[in-house]
């Protein structure tokens, strides 16, 4: 587009020193660091020793207080050969994917529609940060008595001549309803950081812009998208972490249910551990999510790196 071009050669000057990038100012960093990490290491790496040991030994009510008999890997091979792990793994992943589309996509767009400073888009704003805050366990059950089979959107339903809509109590919708509700948690986020980063972005693109005769939809996908790419990808990131880790919806809404329809890894691991008392399997089921949870916790640190590099 000629706008970005213009308002590129408009911006050009001569290239700024970089920050002088002292030793000694970097070594110092570290001393606000190390407490933060021997706090979260004493708190975590002990733990995890103790899950990974529970994954690869034959664990059960009997044997708790006692020796832990090693199997290896056979608790994995078993969630695997029968289908367990499998199939959670599957739902997570629908899940997963389900709660990162909504809660992007709905989140720059109502980050689009508030860059304003109206009244308006204070009041939502408002709105959005108080749905943020509520717990989820309080906010899992709001959306459970809406979408009951006797609750409020099927009571308006009933009035329009519509047949009741089984959102929590059918295998298919089940597994969606629950990942729709936890995207709509997290989209009062994503809509606060995105629209952070829209106000970030310099005036004269815009100016530049509506010069040019572009119309705002050429705005949103040759402006607001490229600047906010950096800010999407550490979103996604946190949005994926986030709904790899999401239990309390899972637990409030439909315990798994029906069936087994709801069944992510987290929840399984609890189901597992503390209902079943296989408590190595569920150690297990812990230790794949944990493993999935690493994996992504480091292409964000990479993502991180990359944008301070830059």
């Amino acid at each position: 587009m000629t706008y970005v071009q213009t308002t590129t050669s408009r911006r050009t000057s001569p290239a700024l020193p970089r920050r002088d990038r002292n030793p000694n100012r970097s070594g110092n960093r570290w001393i606000y660091v190390i407490p933060a990490g021997l706090f979260l290491a004493a708190l975590s790496i002990f733990p995890l020793i103790q899950l990974v040991r529970l994954s690869i030994s034959d664990v059960q009510v009997r044997s708790l207080h006692g020796e832990w008999p090693f199997v290896g890997l056979q608790n994995f091979v078993d969630g695997f050969t029968n289908g367990t792990l499998t199939a959670s793994l599957g739902r997570t992943l629908i899940f997963v994917a389900v709660v990162t589309i909504v809660g992007l996509v709905a989140g720059i767009g109502a980050a689009v529609a508030l860059r304003g400073s109206s009244r308006l888009s204070a009041a939502l704003l408002a709105l959005m940060v108080f749905i943020w805050a509520l717990p989820p366990v309080v906010n899992g059950s709001v959306w459970k008595f809406l979408l009951a089979e006797d609750g409020l959107f099927n009571s308006v339903g009933e009035t329009l001549g519509l047949a009741p809509f089984p959102f929590l109590y059918d295998e298919r919708f089940a597994l969606m309803s629950v990942a729709i509700v936890n995207a709509w948690a997290v989209i009062p986020f994503n809509t606060l950081v995105f629209r952070a980063s829209i106000l970030n972005i310099p005036d004269e693109l815009f100016e530049a812009a509506q010069l040019d005769g572009a119309r705002p939809a050429q705005e949103f996908w040759h402006i607001i998208v490229p600047s906010l790419r950096p800010t999407t990808i550490v979103l996604a990131v946190l949005t994926i972490v986030y709904a790899f880790r999401s239990f309390d919806f899972v637990y409030v809404m439909t315990k798994g249910g029906p069936g087994t329809a709801t069944q992510t890894l987290p929840y399984l691991s609890y189901q597992q551990a503390f209902v079943g008392y296989d408590f190595s399997a569920g150690a297990a089921t812990a230790v794949l999510a944990v493993l999935l949870v690493l994996v992504l916790a480091g292409v964000y640190a990479r993502s991180v790196l990359k944008e301070e590099a830059s």
